[in-house]
């Protein structure tokens, strides 16, 4: 087992557990609030581009904000290619700051959280295998640990939902309020010498990140390719060796199954 993980850090959203639908409701709903259209129904299109440009997002807060660019005629492309720029214009233009847009989501969350759980939690659902594999490796030699922008107490209701029992303190949610290059740093802390991590996301940018810390130089680093990623992001890591492209399959396989993709 030397060559394998110590510790697999994994991020939530795109890597367990698919929840495009509930974060395209959650961002109309928001949207609604905010900007109060005549119409209450969304668009019939509009779900199925919100879906194509979510990889461009980082936090959940900017969700909203990809609604206005879509029906404000920012094509897709333009939303994939430059968000961190339309990000600052489309908030500077609507009279908004990011931390009232992310209370205003948070609120509306909780408040259909409250009203229903079961209808909330049934939008998601985890990929397949995911679940079962997380499962079986809880108590054994490798620590899994949860790192995500997502707040940790959707997390372990998800978890919950999806039979995986697992420790809450291991679950690193939005209210740490690190990046995630970070709290892999703060794992290698705490864990040692002869500490090997394995990071699985599916977001390229954050990889990237962890590649450009000089003490996280032996952190594995592979990008789920079945998150929210483009083809194009998912063609590059060929471009970034340390980043390894990896297939569900083989993530719900045992380890060694990981280090035959290419």
């Amino acid at each position: 087992m030397a060559n394998f993980p110590t510790i697999l850090a994994l991020d939530f959203d795109g890597v367990i557990c698919d929840g495009l639908i509930e974060y395209f409701q959650t961002a109309w709903r928001t949207y609604c609030q905010i900007w109060q259209p005549a119409e209450i129904e969304p668009e019939p299109n509009l779900a199925e581009s919100f879906y194509r440009v979510r990889p461009a997002i980082e936090t959940g807060w900017e969700m909203p904000l990809l609604i206005r660019a879509l029906l404000t005629g920012i094509t897709v492309e333009q939303i994939l290619l430059d968000w961190p720029n339309i990000v600052p214009q489309l908030l500077a233009e609507n009279g908004l700051k990011a931390a009232e847009v992310g209370a205003m989501l948070d609120g509306l969350r909780d408040d259909w959280i409250a009203k229903d759980l079961a209808g909330w939690l049934s939008l998601h659902r985890f990929y397949p295998g995911v679940a079962q594999r997380l499962q079986e490796l809880q108590g054994g030699a490798v620590k899994v640990a949860i790192v995500t922008t997502k707040e940790g107490r959707f997390v372990r209701e998800l978890l919950q939902l999806a039979g995986v029992e697992m420790p809450s303190d291991l679950i690193f949610g939005k209210e740490y309020k690190k990046p995630k290059h970070q709290i892999l740093r703060e794992f290698l802390a705490a864990a040692g010498e002869n500490t090997t991590i394995w990071f699985v996301e599916d977001r390229l940018k954050t990889l990237l990140s962890v590649k450009q810390q000089p003490d996280l130089s032996e952190v594995k680093l592979f990008l789920a390719d079945w998150g929210y990623n483009t083809l194009a992001e998912r063609e590059s890591v060929a471009q970034n060796p340390p980043v390894q492209l990896l297939s569900l399959s083989p993530f719900a396989a045992d380890f060694p199954a990981w280090l035959k993709i290419s």
